[in-house]
């Protein structure tokens, strides 16, 4: 039998390698998010055919036109984040009002932001998620108060081991006036 040379092997190896690391550190970060590859501009992840697809297909869903809007906000492209939840035909889900106030929240539209959580709370107040990134918007604005109380709210919807109520306590924790 003819085994390839070790210099032949090593490429291919660390290509694995590198695979299986990406894979690793994906999952390591928790987010649902860290699936989500970057497309090009003008393109949206399809979770169905595991590609990018150019935005305004039909093909889309709403689904993942509001995830990859999500992508974008988390990879600090907030204008294309909002961009992206403008073209949704049904904007009115729990996700899309959340993202939609993370976007704007980031920009330094915290108040505008505070809205659109309110709106994601009046569909599911039982979403955790909204009430994280409400509860740091309330940190931005000094009301600790307020954050303390999505805490508070956080804590009965899935405890104090949830991420939600891990970030949220350490926002809060870090901030000097808590």
């Amino acid at each position: 039998m003819n085994m390839p040379s070790s210099r032949k092997l090593l490429p291919l190896l660390c290509l694995i390698a590198s695979g299986l690391f990406y894979s690793a550190a994906a999952s390591a970060m928790g987010d649902d998010d860290s699936k989500t590859p970057d497309c090009p501009k003008g393109q949206v992840y399809d979770s169905k055919t595991k590609t990018c697809t150019v935005e305004k297909s039909s093909m889309l869903s709403e689904g993942d036109k509001t995830q990859y809007a999500y992508h974008l906000a988390k990879s600090g492209r907030y204008q294309d984040a909002l961009n992206l939840l403008d073209t949704l035909q049904q904007p009115n889900t729990r996700e899309a009002w959340n993202y939609r106030g993370y976007a704007t929240r980031k920009l330094g539209r915290t108040d505008e932001g505070i809205g659109y959580y309110q709106r994601s709370i009046a569909l599911d107040p039982h979403y955790a998620k909204v009430r994280e990134y409400l509860g740091e918007a309330w940190m931005i604005k000094g009301r600790p108060d307020l954050a303390k109380a999505q805490l508070a709210t956080i804590k009965t919807l899935c405890g104090t081991g949830c991420e939600e109520y891990r970030d949220l306590k350490a926002a809060i924790d870090g901030h000097p006036e808590s």
